[in-house]
């Protein structure tokens, strides 16, 4: 079974023997001639595959009554894949959702550690600093580099634990939030599990 997950900058593809990724600009979907199982966040990619009869979208098998009208396929996916606990999304934004016994509770949107680092940035040269994943979110800060650290950091760190679930973290950032949260467990294939999960359901 070969599966791909399609964001804004590439073509995601995973089965038993491989993983890799083709670029949305110059790759051609129609080269493939065996059967892609796929979700995809990209409007424009979703309309050149409608017309390619092995490419299936994964999202019609999803009922999507337990979601809401504007929440991404890549959330909803995630969020497939378990049945207990608190998914957070390290990319370009950080997102956090909540299952409960297969139900979505809820979630929210934080901004990613690129476009927040950008925000002190702009607000002030004086606050470019990478942000310390190693703080200690327990002592206030005394310099400026974990100051900016722990106002980003710490209303992720303090609302997620509030939550006392498992955490689960995936995403390009997910390492780095395993400073954060340590107990957390590092799943990056956690959107191919979940198509996996729905399609089981169905095939």
């Amino acid at each position: 079974m070969l599966l791909c997950d399609i964001g804004n900058t590439s073509y995601h593809f995973q089965s038993i023997q491989t993983d890799y990724k083709e670029d949305v600009n110059s790759f051609l979907p129609q080269s493939v001639n065996q059967t892609v199982y796929y979700i995809c966040v990209n409007p424009k990619i979703n309309k050149l595959l409608i017309d390619l009869d092995n490419w299936i979208d994964v999202s019609q098998y999803i009922d999507m009554k337990n979601y809401y009208e504007t929440m991404g396929v890549d959330r909803i996916i995630a969020c497939e894949a378990i049945v207990d606990g608190v998914i957070i999304d390290a990319g370009s934004a950080i997102t956090v959702d909540v299952v409960k016994k297969n139900i979505f509770e809820g979630g929210f949107i934080y901004p990613g550690t690129v476009a927040m680092a950008k925000t002190y940035k702009d607000i002030s040269s004086a606050l470019e600093y990478p942000f310390n994943f190693q703080i200690d979110l327990n002592s206030l800060p005394k310099n400026s580099q974990d100051a900016i650290s722990y106002g980003y950091l710490k209303t992720l760190y303090t609302e997620v634990n509030s939550l006392k679930q498992s955490i689960y973290l995936t995403g390009g950032d997910a390492e780095k939030l395993l400073f954060i949260f340590p107990n957390a467990i590092v799943e990056k294939n956690l959107i191919f599990n979940g198509m996996k999960k729905v399609l089981e359901r169905v095939l």
